[in-house]
């Protein structure tokens, strides 16, 4: 007798269950985020795992704390040192890791090229949803010459993937992309809520139990999260975003989620017709073709994890030729912009309300950190003023609400940096002026308001 079915609606947000269609969803408060899933009479979702009291191959019994080894002797090295800055030191094995990023920035090319290089010592499968091996091959000539050691496999079946990989044991498995596995079982089109979830399941354990490497590449929506259910995101050990302008040559490896390490770090590529070329000295290649003697340009320094990196800021003030002044934002949080502006106009006088104003982090660059609010500011007032700051200084700091200039954690790192880069004139925060070395050859001038910087940069008191 054929078991009844009956239907029960999932947010693709949070994975909350309904027996009835909610316009907005009572976990996350989204909206329009419901769809139908078909279950049996039992109660479970069809094609649900038969038994999810553990993964197959993990320890069921109690381990003491003190007899576990979690050292860095599993790690794999990519042999790609931007790619394994993000990871935390490299590959952790029996890790998953989701890799998302818009349509043709590069996460097919980017994978395979850290597939070239780990399979000169470790077996590697790449199993492909959506290209055909000539496709994968065509692209694979242009980034250089593979071992034997590489494997291709185009399926989209997530029960004979399973097979193959049972049989071949690899050390590492890519997924390219997880909205195009299916498990026969599950009463759903492919990229569905249910598809997603269960073939992410499937592959989590078979890294768990087998102690195989596994990445998933991930479609992302028009708001740039990952497309499908956000406990996708939950259930991998690391999320990576693959960012940057398609038209622009670099683009930004970054960490949202890492179980093994640091999320503030960042890989930074720069692509080529060769493949994605590693950029280690990202504050040169940022400030290149930098203007000389120009208003509205200002350099700063923004820290991502362990690594300073020298920006170009640049602002252009005009008078608006309507009733409300325009602001834009590129690069940087709309609202700090605005609220920066409007510490210019109660603290020091300057009449913004009536211009528009258009602020960039040259280079296509996203930072958000509180310590270029000085560089923000001294690049809005350098281009309504029309005069361009010193040659080769540097500025950064905190702005609060009354104006003054806040300390910053990690000064030494970006002075050095600066001094590295050849600058000669740095303004931070007198507060920092203490924890600085002795031996610091660039000229360092602390201040507390942003009048003072002004003073300093603008009218050359110094």
């Amino acid at each position: 007798m054929a078991k009844e079915k009956r239907i029960t609606f999932f947010c693709k947000e949070c994975g909350h269950e309904s027996a009835k269609w909610l316009g907005q969803c009572p976990g996350c408060r989204e909206w329009n985020t419901f769809v139908e899933m078909e279950l049996s009479n039992s109660g479970k979702t069809t094609g649900t795992r038969k038994s999810t009291s553990g993964i197959k191959g993990i320890q069921e019994e109690p381990v003491k704390l003190s007899d576990i080894r979690a050292d860095n002797e599993d790690r794999i090295s990519t042999e790609m040192s931007e790619f394994d800055r993000v990871l935390g030191g490299g590959i952790v094995k029996g890790s998953m890791v989701l890799v998302g990023g818009d349509p043709g920035i590069g996460k097919s090319t980017l994978l395979l090229q850290m597939c070239r290089h780990l399979a000169k010592s470790k077996n590697v499968l790449y199993i492909s949803g959506e290209e055909s091996l000539k496709q994968i091959k065509l692209r694979a000539d242009r980034i250089g010459d593979f071992t034997e050691k590489f494997s291709l496999y185009c399926e989209t079946n997530l029960d004979n993937i399973e097979e193959i990989i049972n049989k071949t044991l690899p050390d590492i498995v890519i997924i390219d992309s997880i909205q195009t596995m299916y498990k026969e079982e599950v009463a759903a089109a492919p990229g569905s809520v249910g598809q997603v979830r269960e073939s992410t399941f499937a592959l989590l354990q078979l890294a768990k139990g087998k102690g195989i490497a596994v990445f998933i590449v991930g479609h992302v929506t028009k708001e740039g999260m990952v497309a499908g259910p956000r406990m996708l995101e939950h259930m991998v050990d690391t999320v990576l975003y693959f960012e940057g302008e398609r038209h622009a040559s670099y683009r930004v490896l970054r960490g949202v989620k890492n179980r093994f390490g640091s999320t503030n770090e960042i890989g930074v590529f720069e692509m080529q017709e060769c493949g994605l070329v590693e950029v280690t000295n990202p504050s040169e290649y940022m400030l290149a073709g930098m203007p000389q003697d120009a208003s509205g340009s200002v350099v700063t320094c923004a820290i991502e994890g362990t690594r300073p990196m020298l920006l170009e800021i640049q602002a252009l003030v005009c008078r608006t030729n309507f009733g409300m002044p325009r602001r834009t934002a590129a690069g940087i949080d709309y609202n700090r912009v605005n609220l920066l502006m409007a510490v210019l106009e109660k603290r020091l006088g300057f009449q913004l309300s009536e211009c528009d104003a258009y602020v960039n982090v040259t280079g296509g660059m996203k930072m958000n950190e509180p310590a270029m609010d000085l560089g923000i500011v001294m690049a809005i007032i350098s281009s309504y003023k029309d005069m361009a700051l010193p040659e080769k200084a540097i500025v950064f700091g905190e702005i609060g609400l009354t104006g003054e200039v806040r300390g910053i954690p990690k000064v030494q790192q970006r002075i050095a940096e600066a001094e590295r880069l050849g600058y000669k004139l740095c303004i931070v925060p007198r507060v920092n002026i203490s924890t600085l070395s002795d031996k610091t050859k660039i000229k360092v001038i602390g201040v507390t308001n942003v009048k003072e910087a002004v003073d300093v940069l603008l009218k050359n008191n110094y």
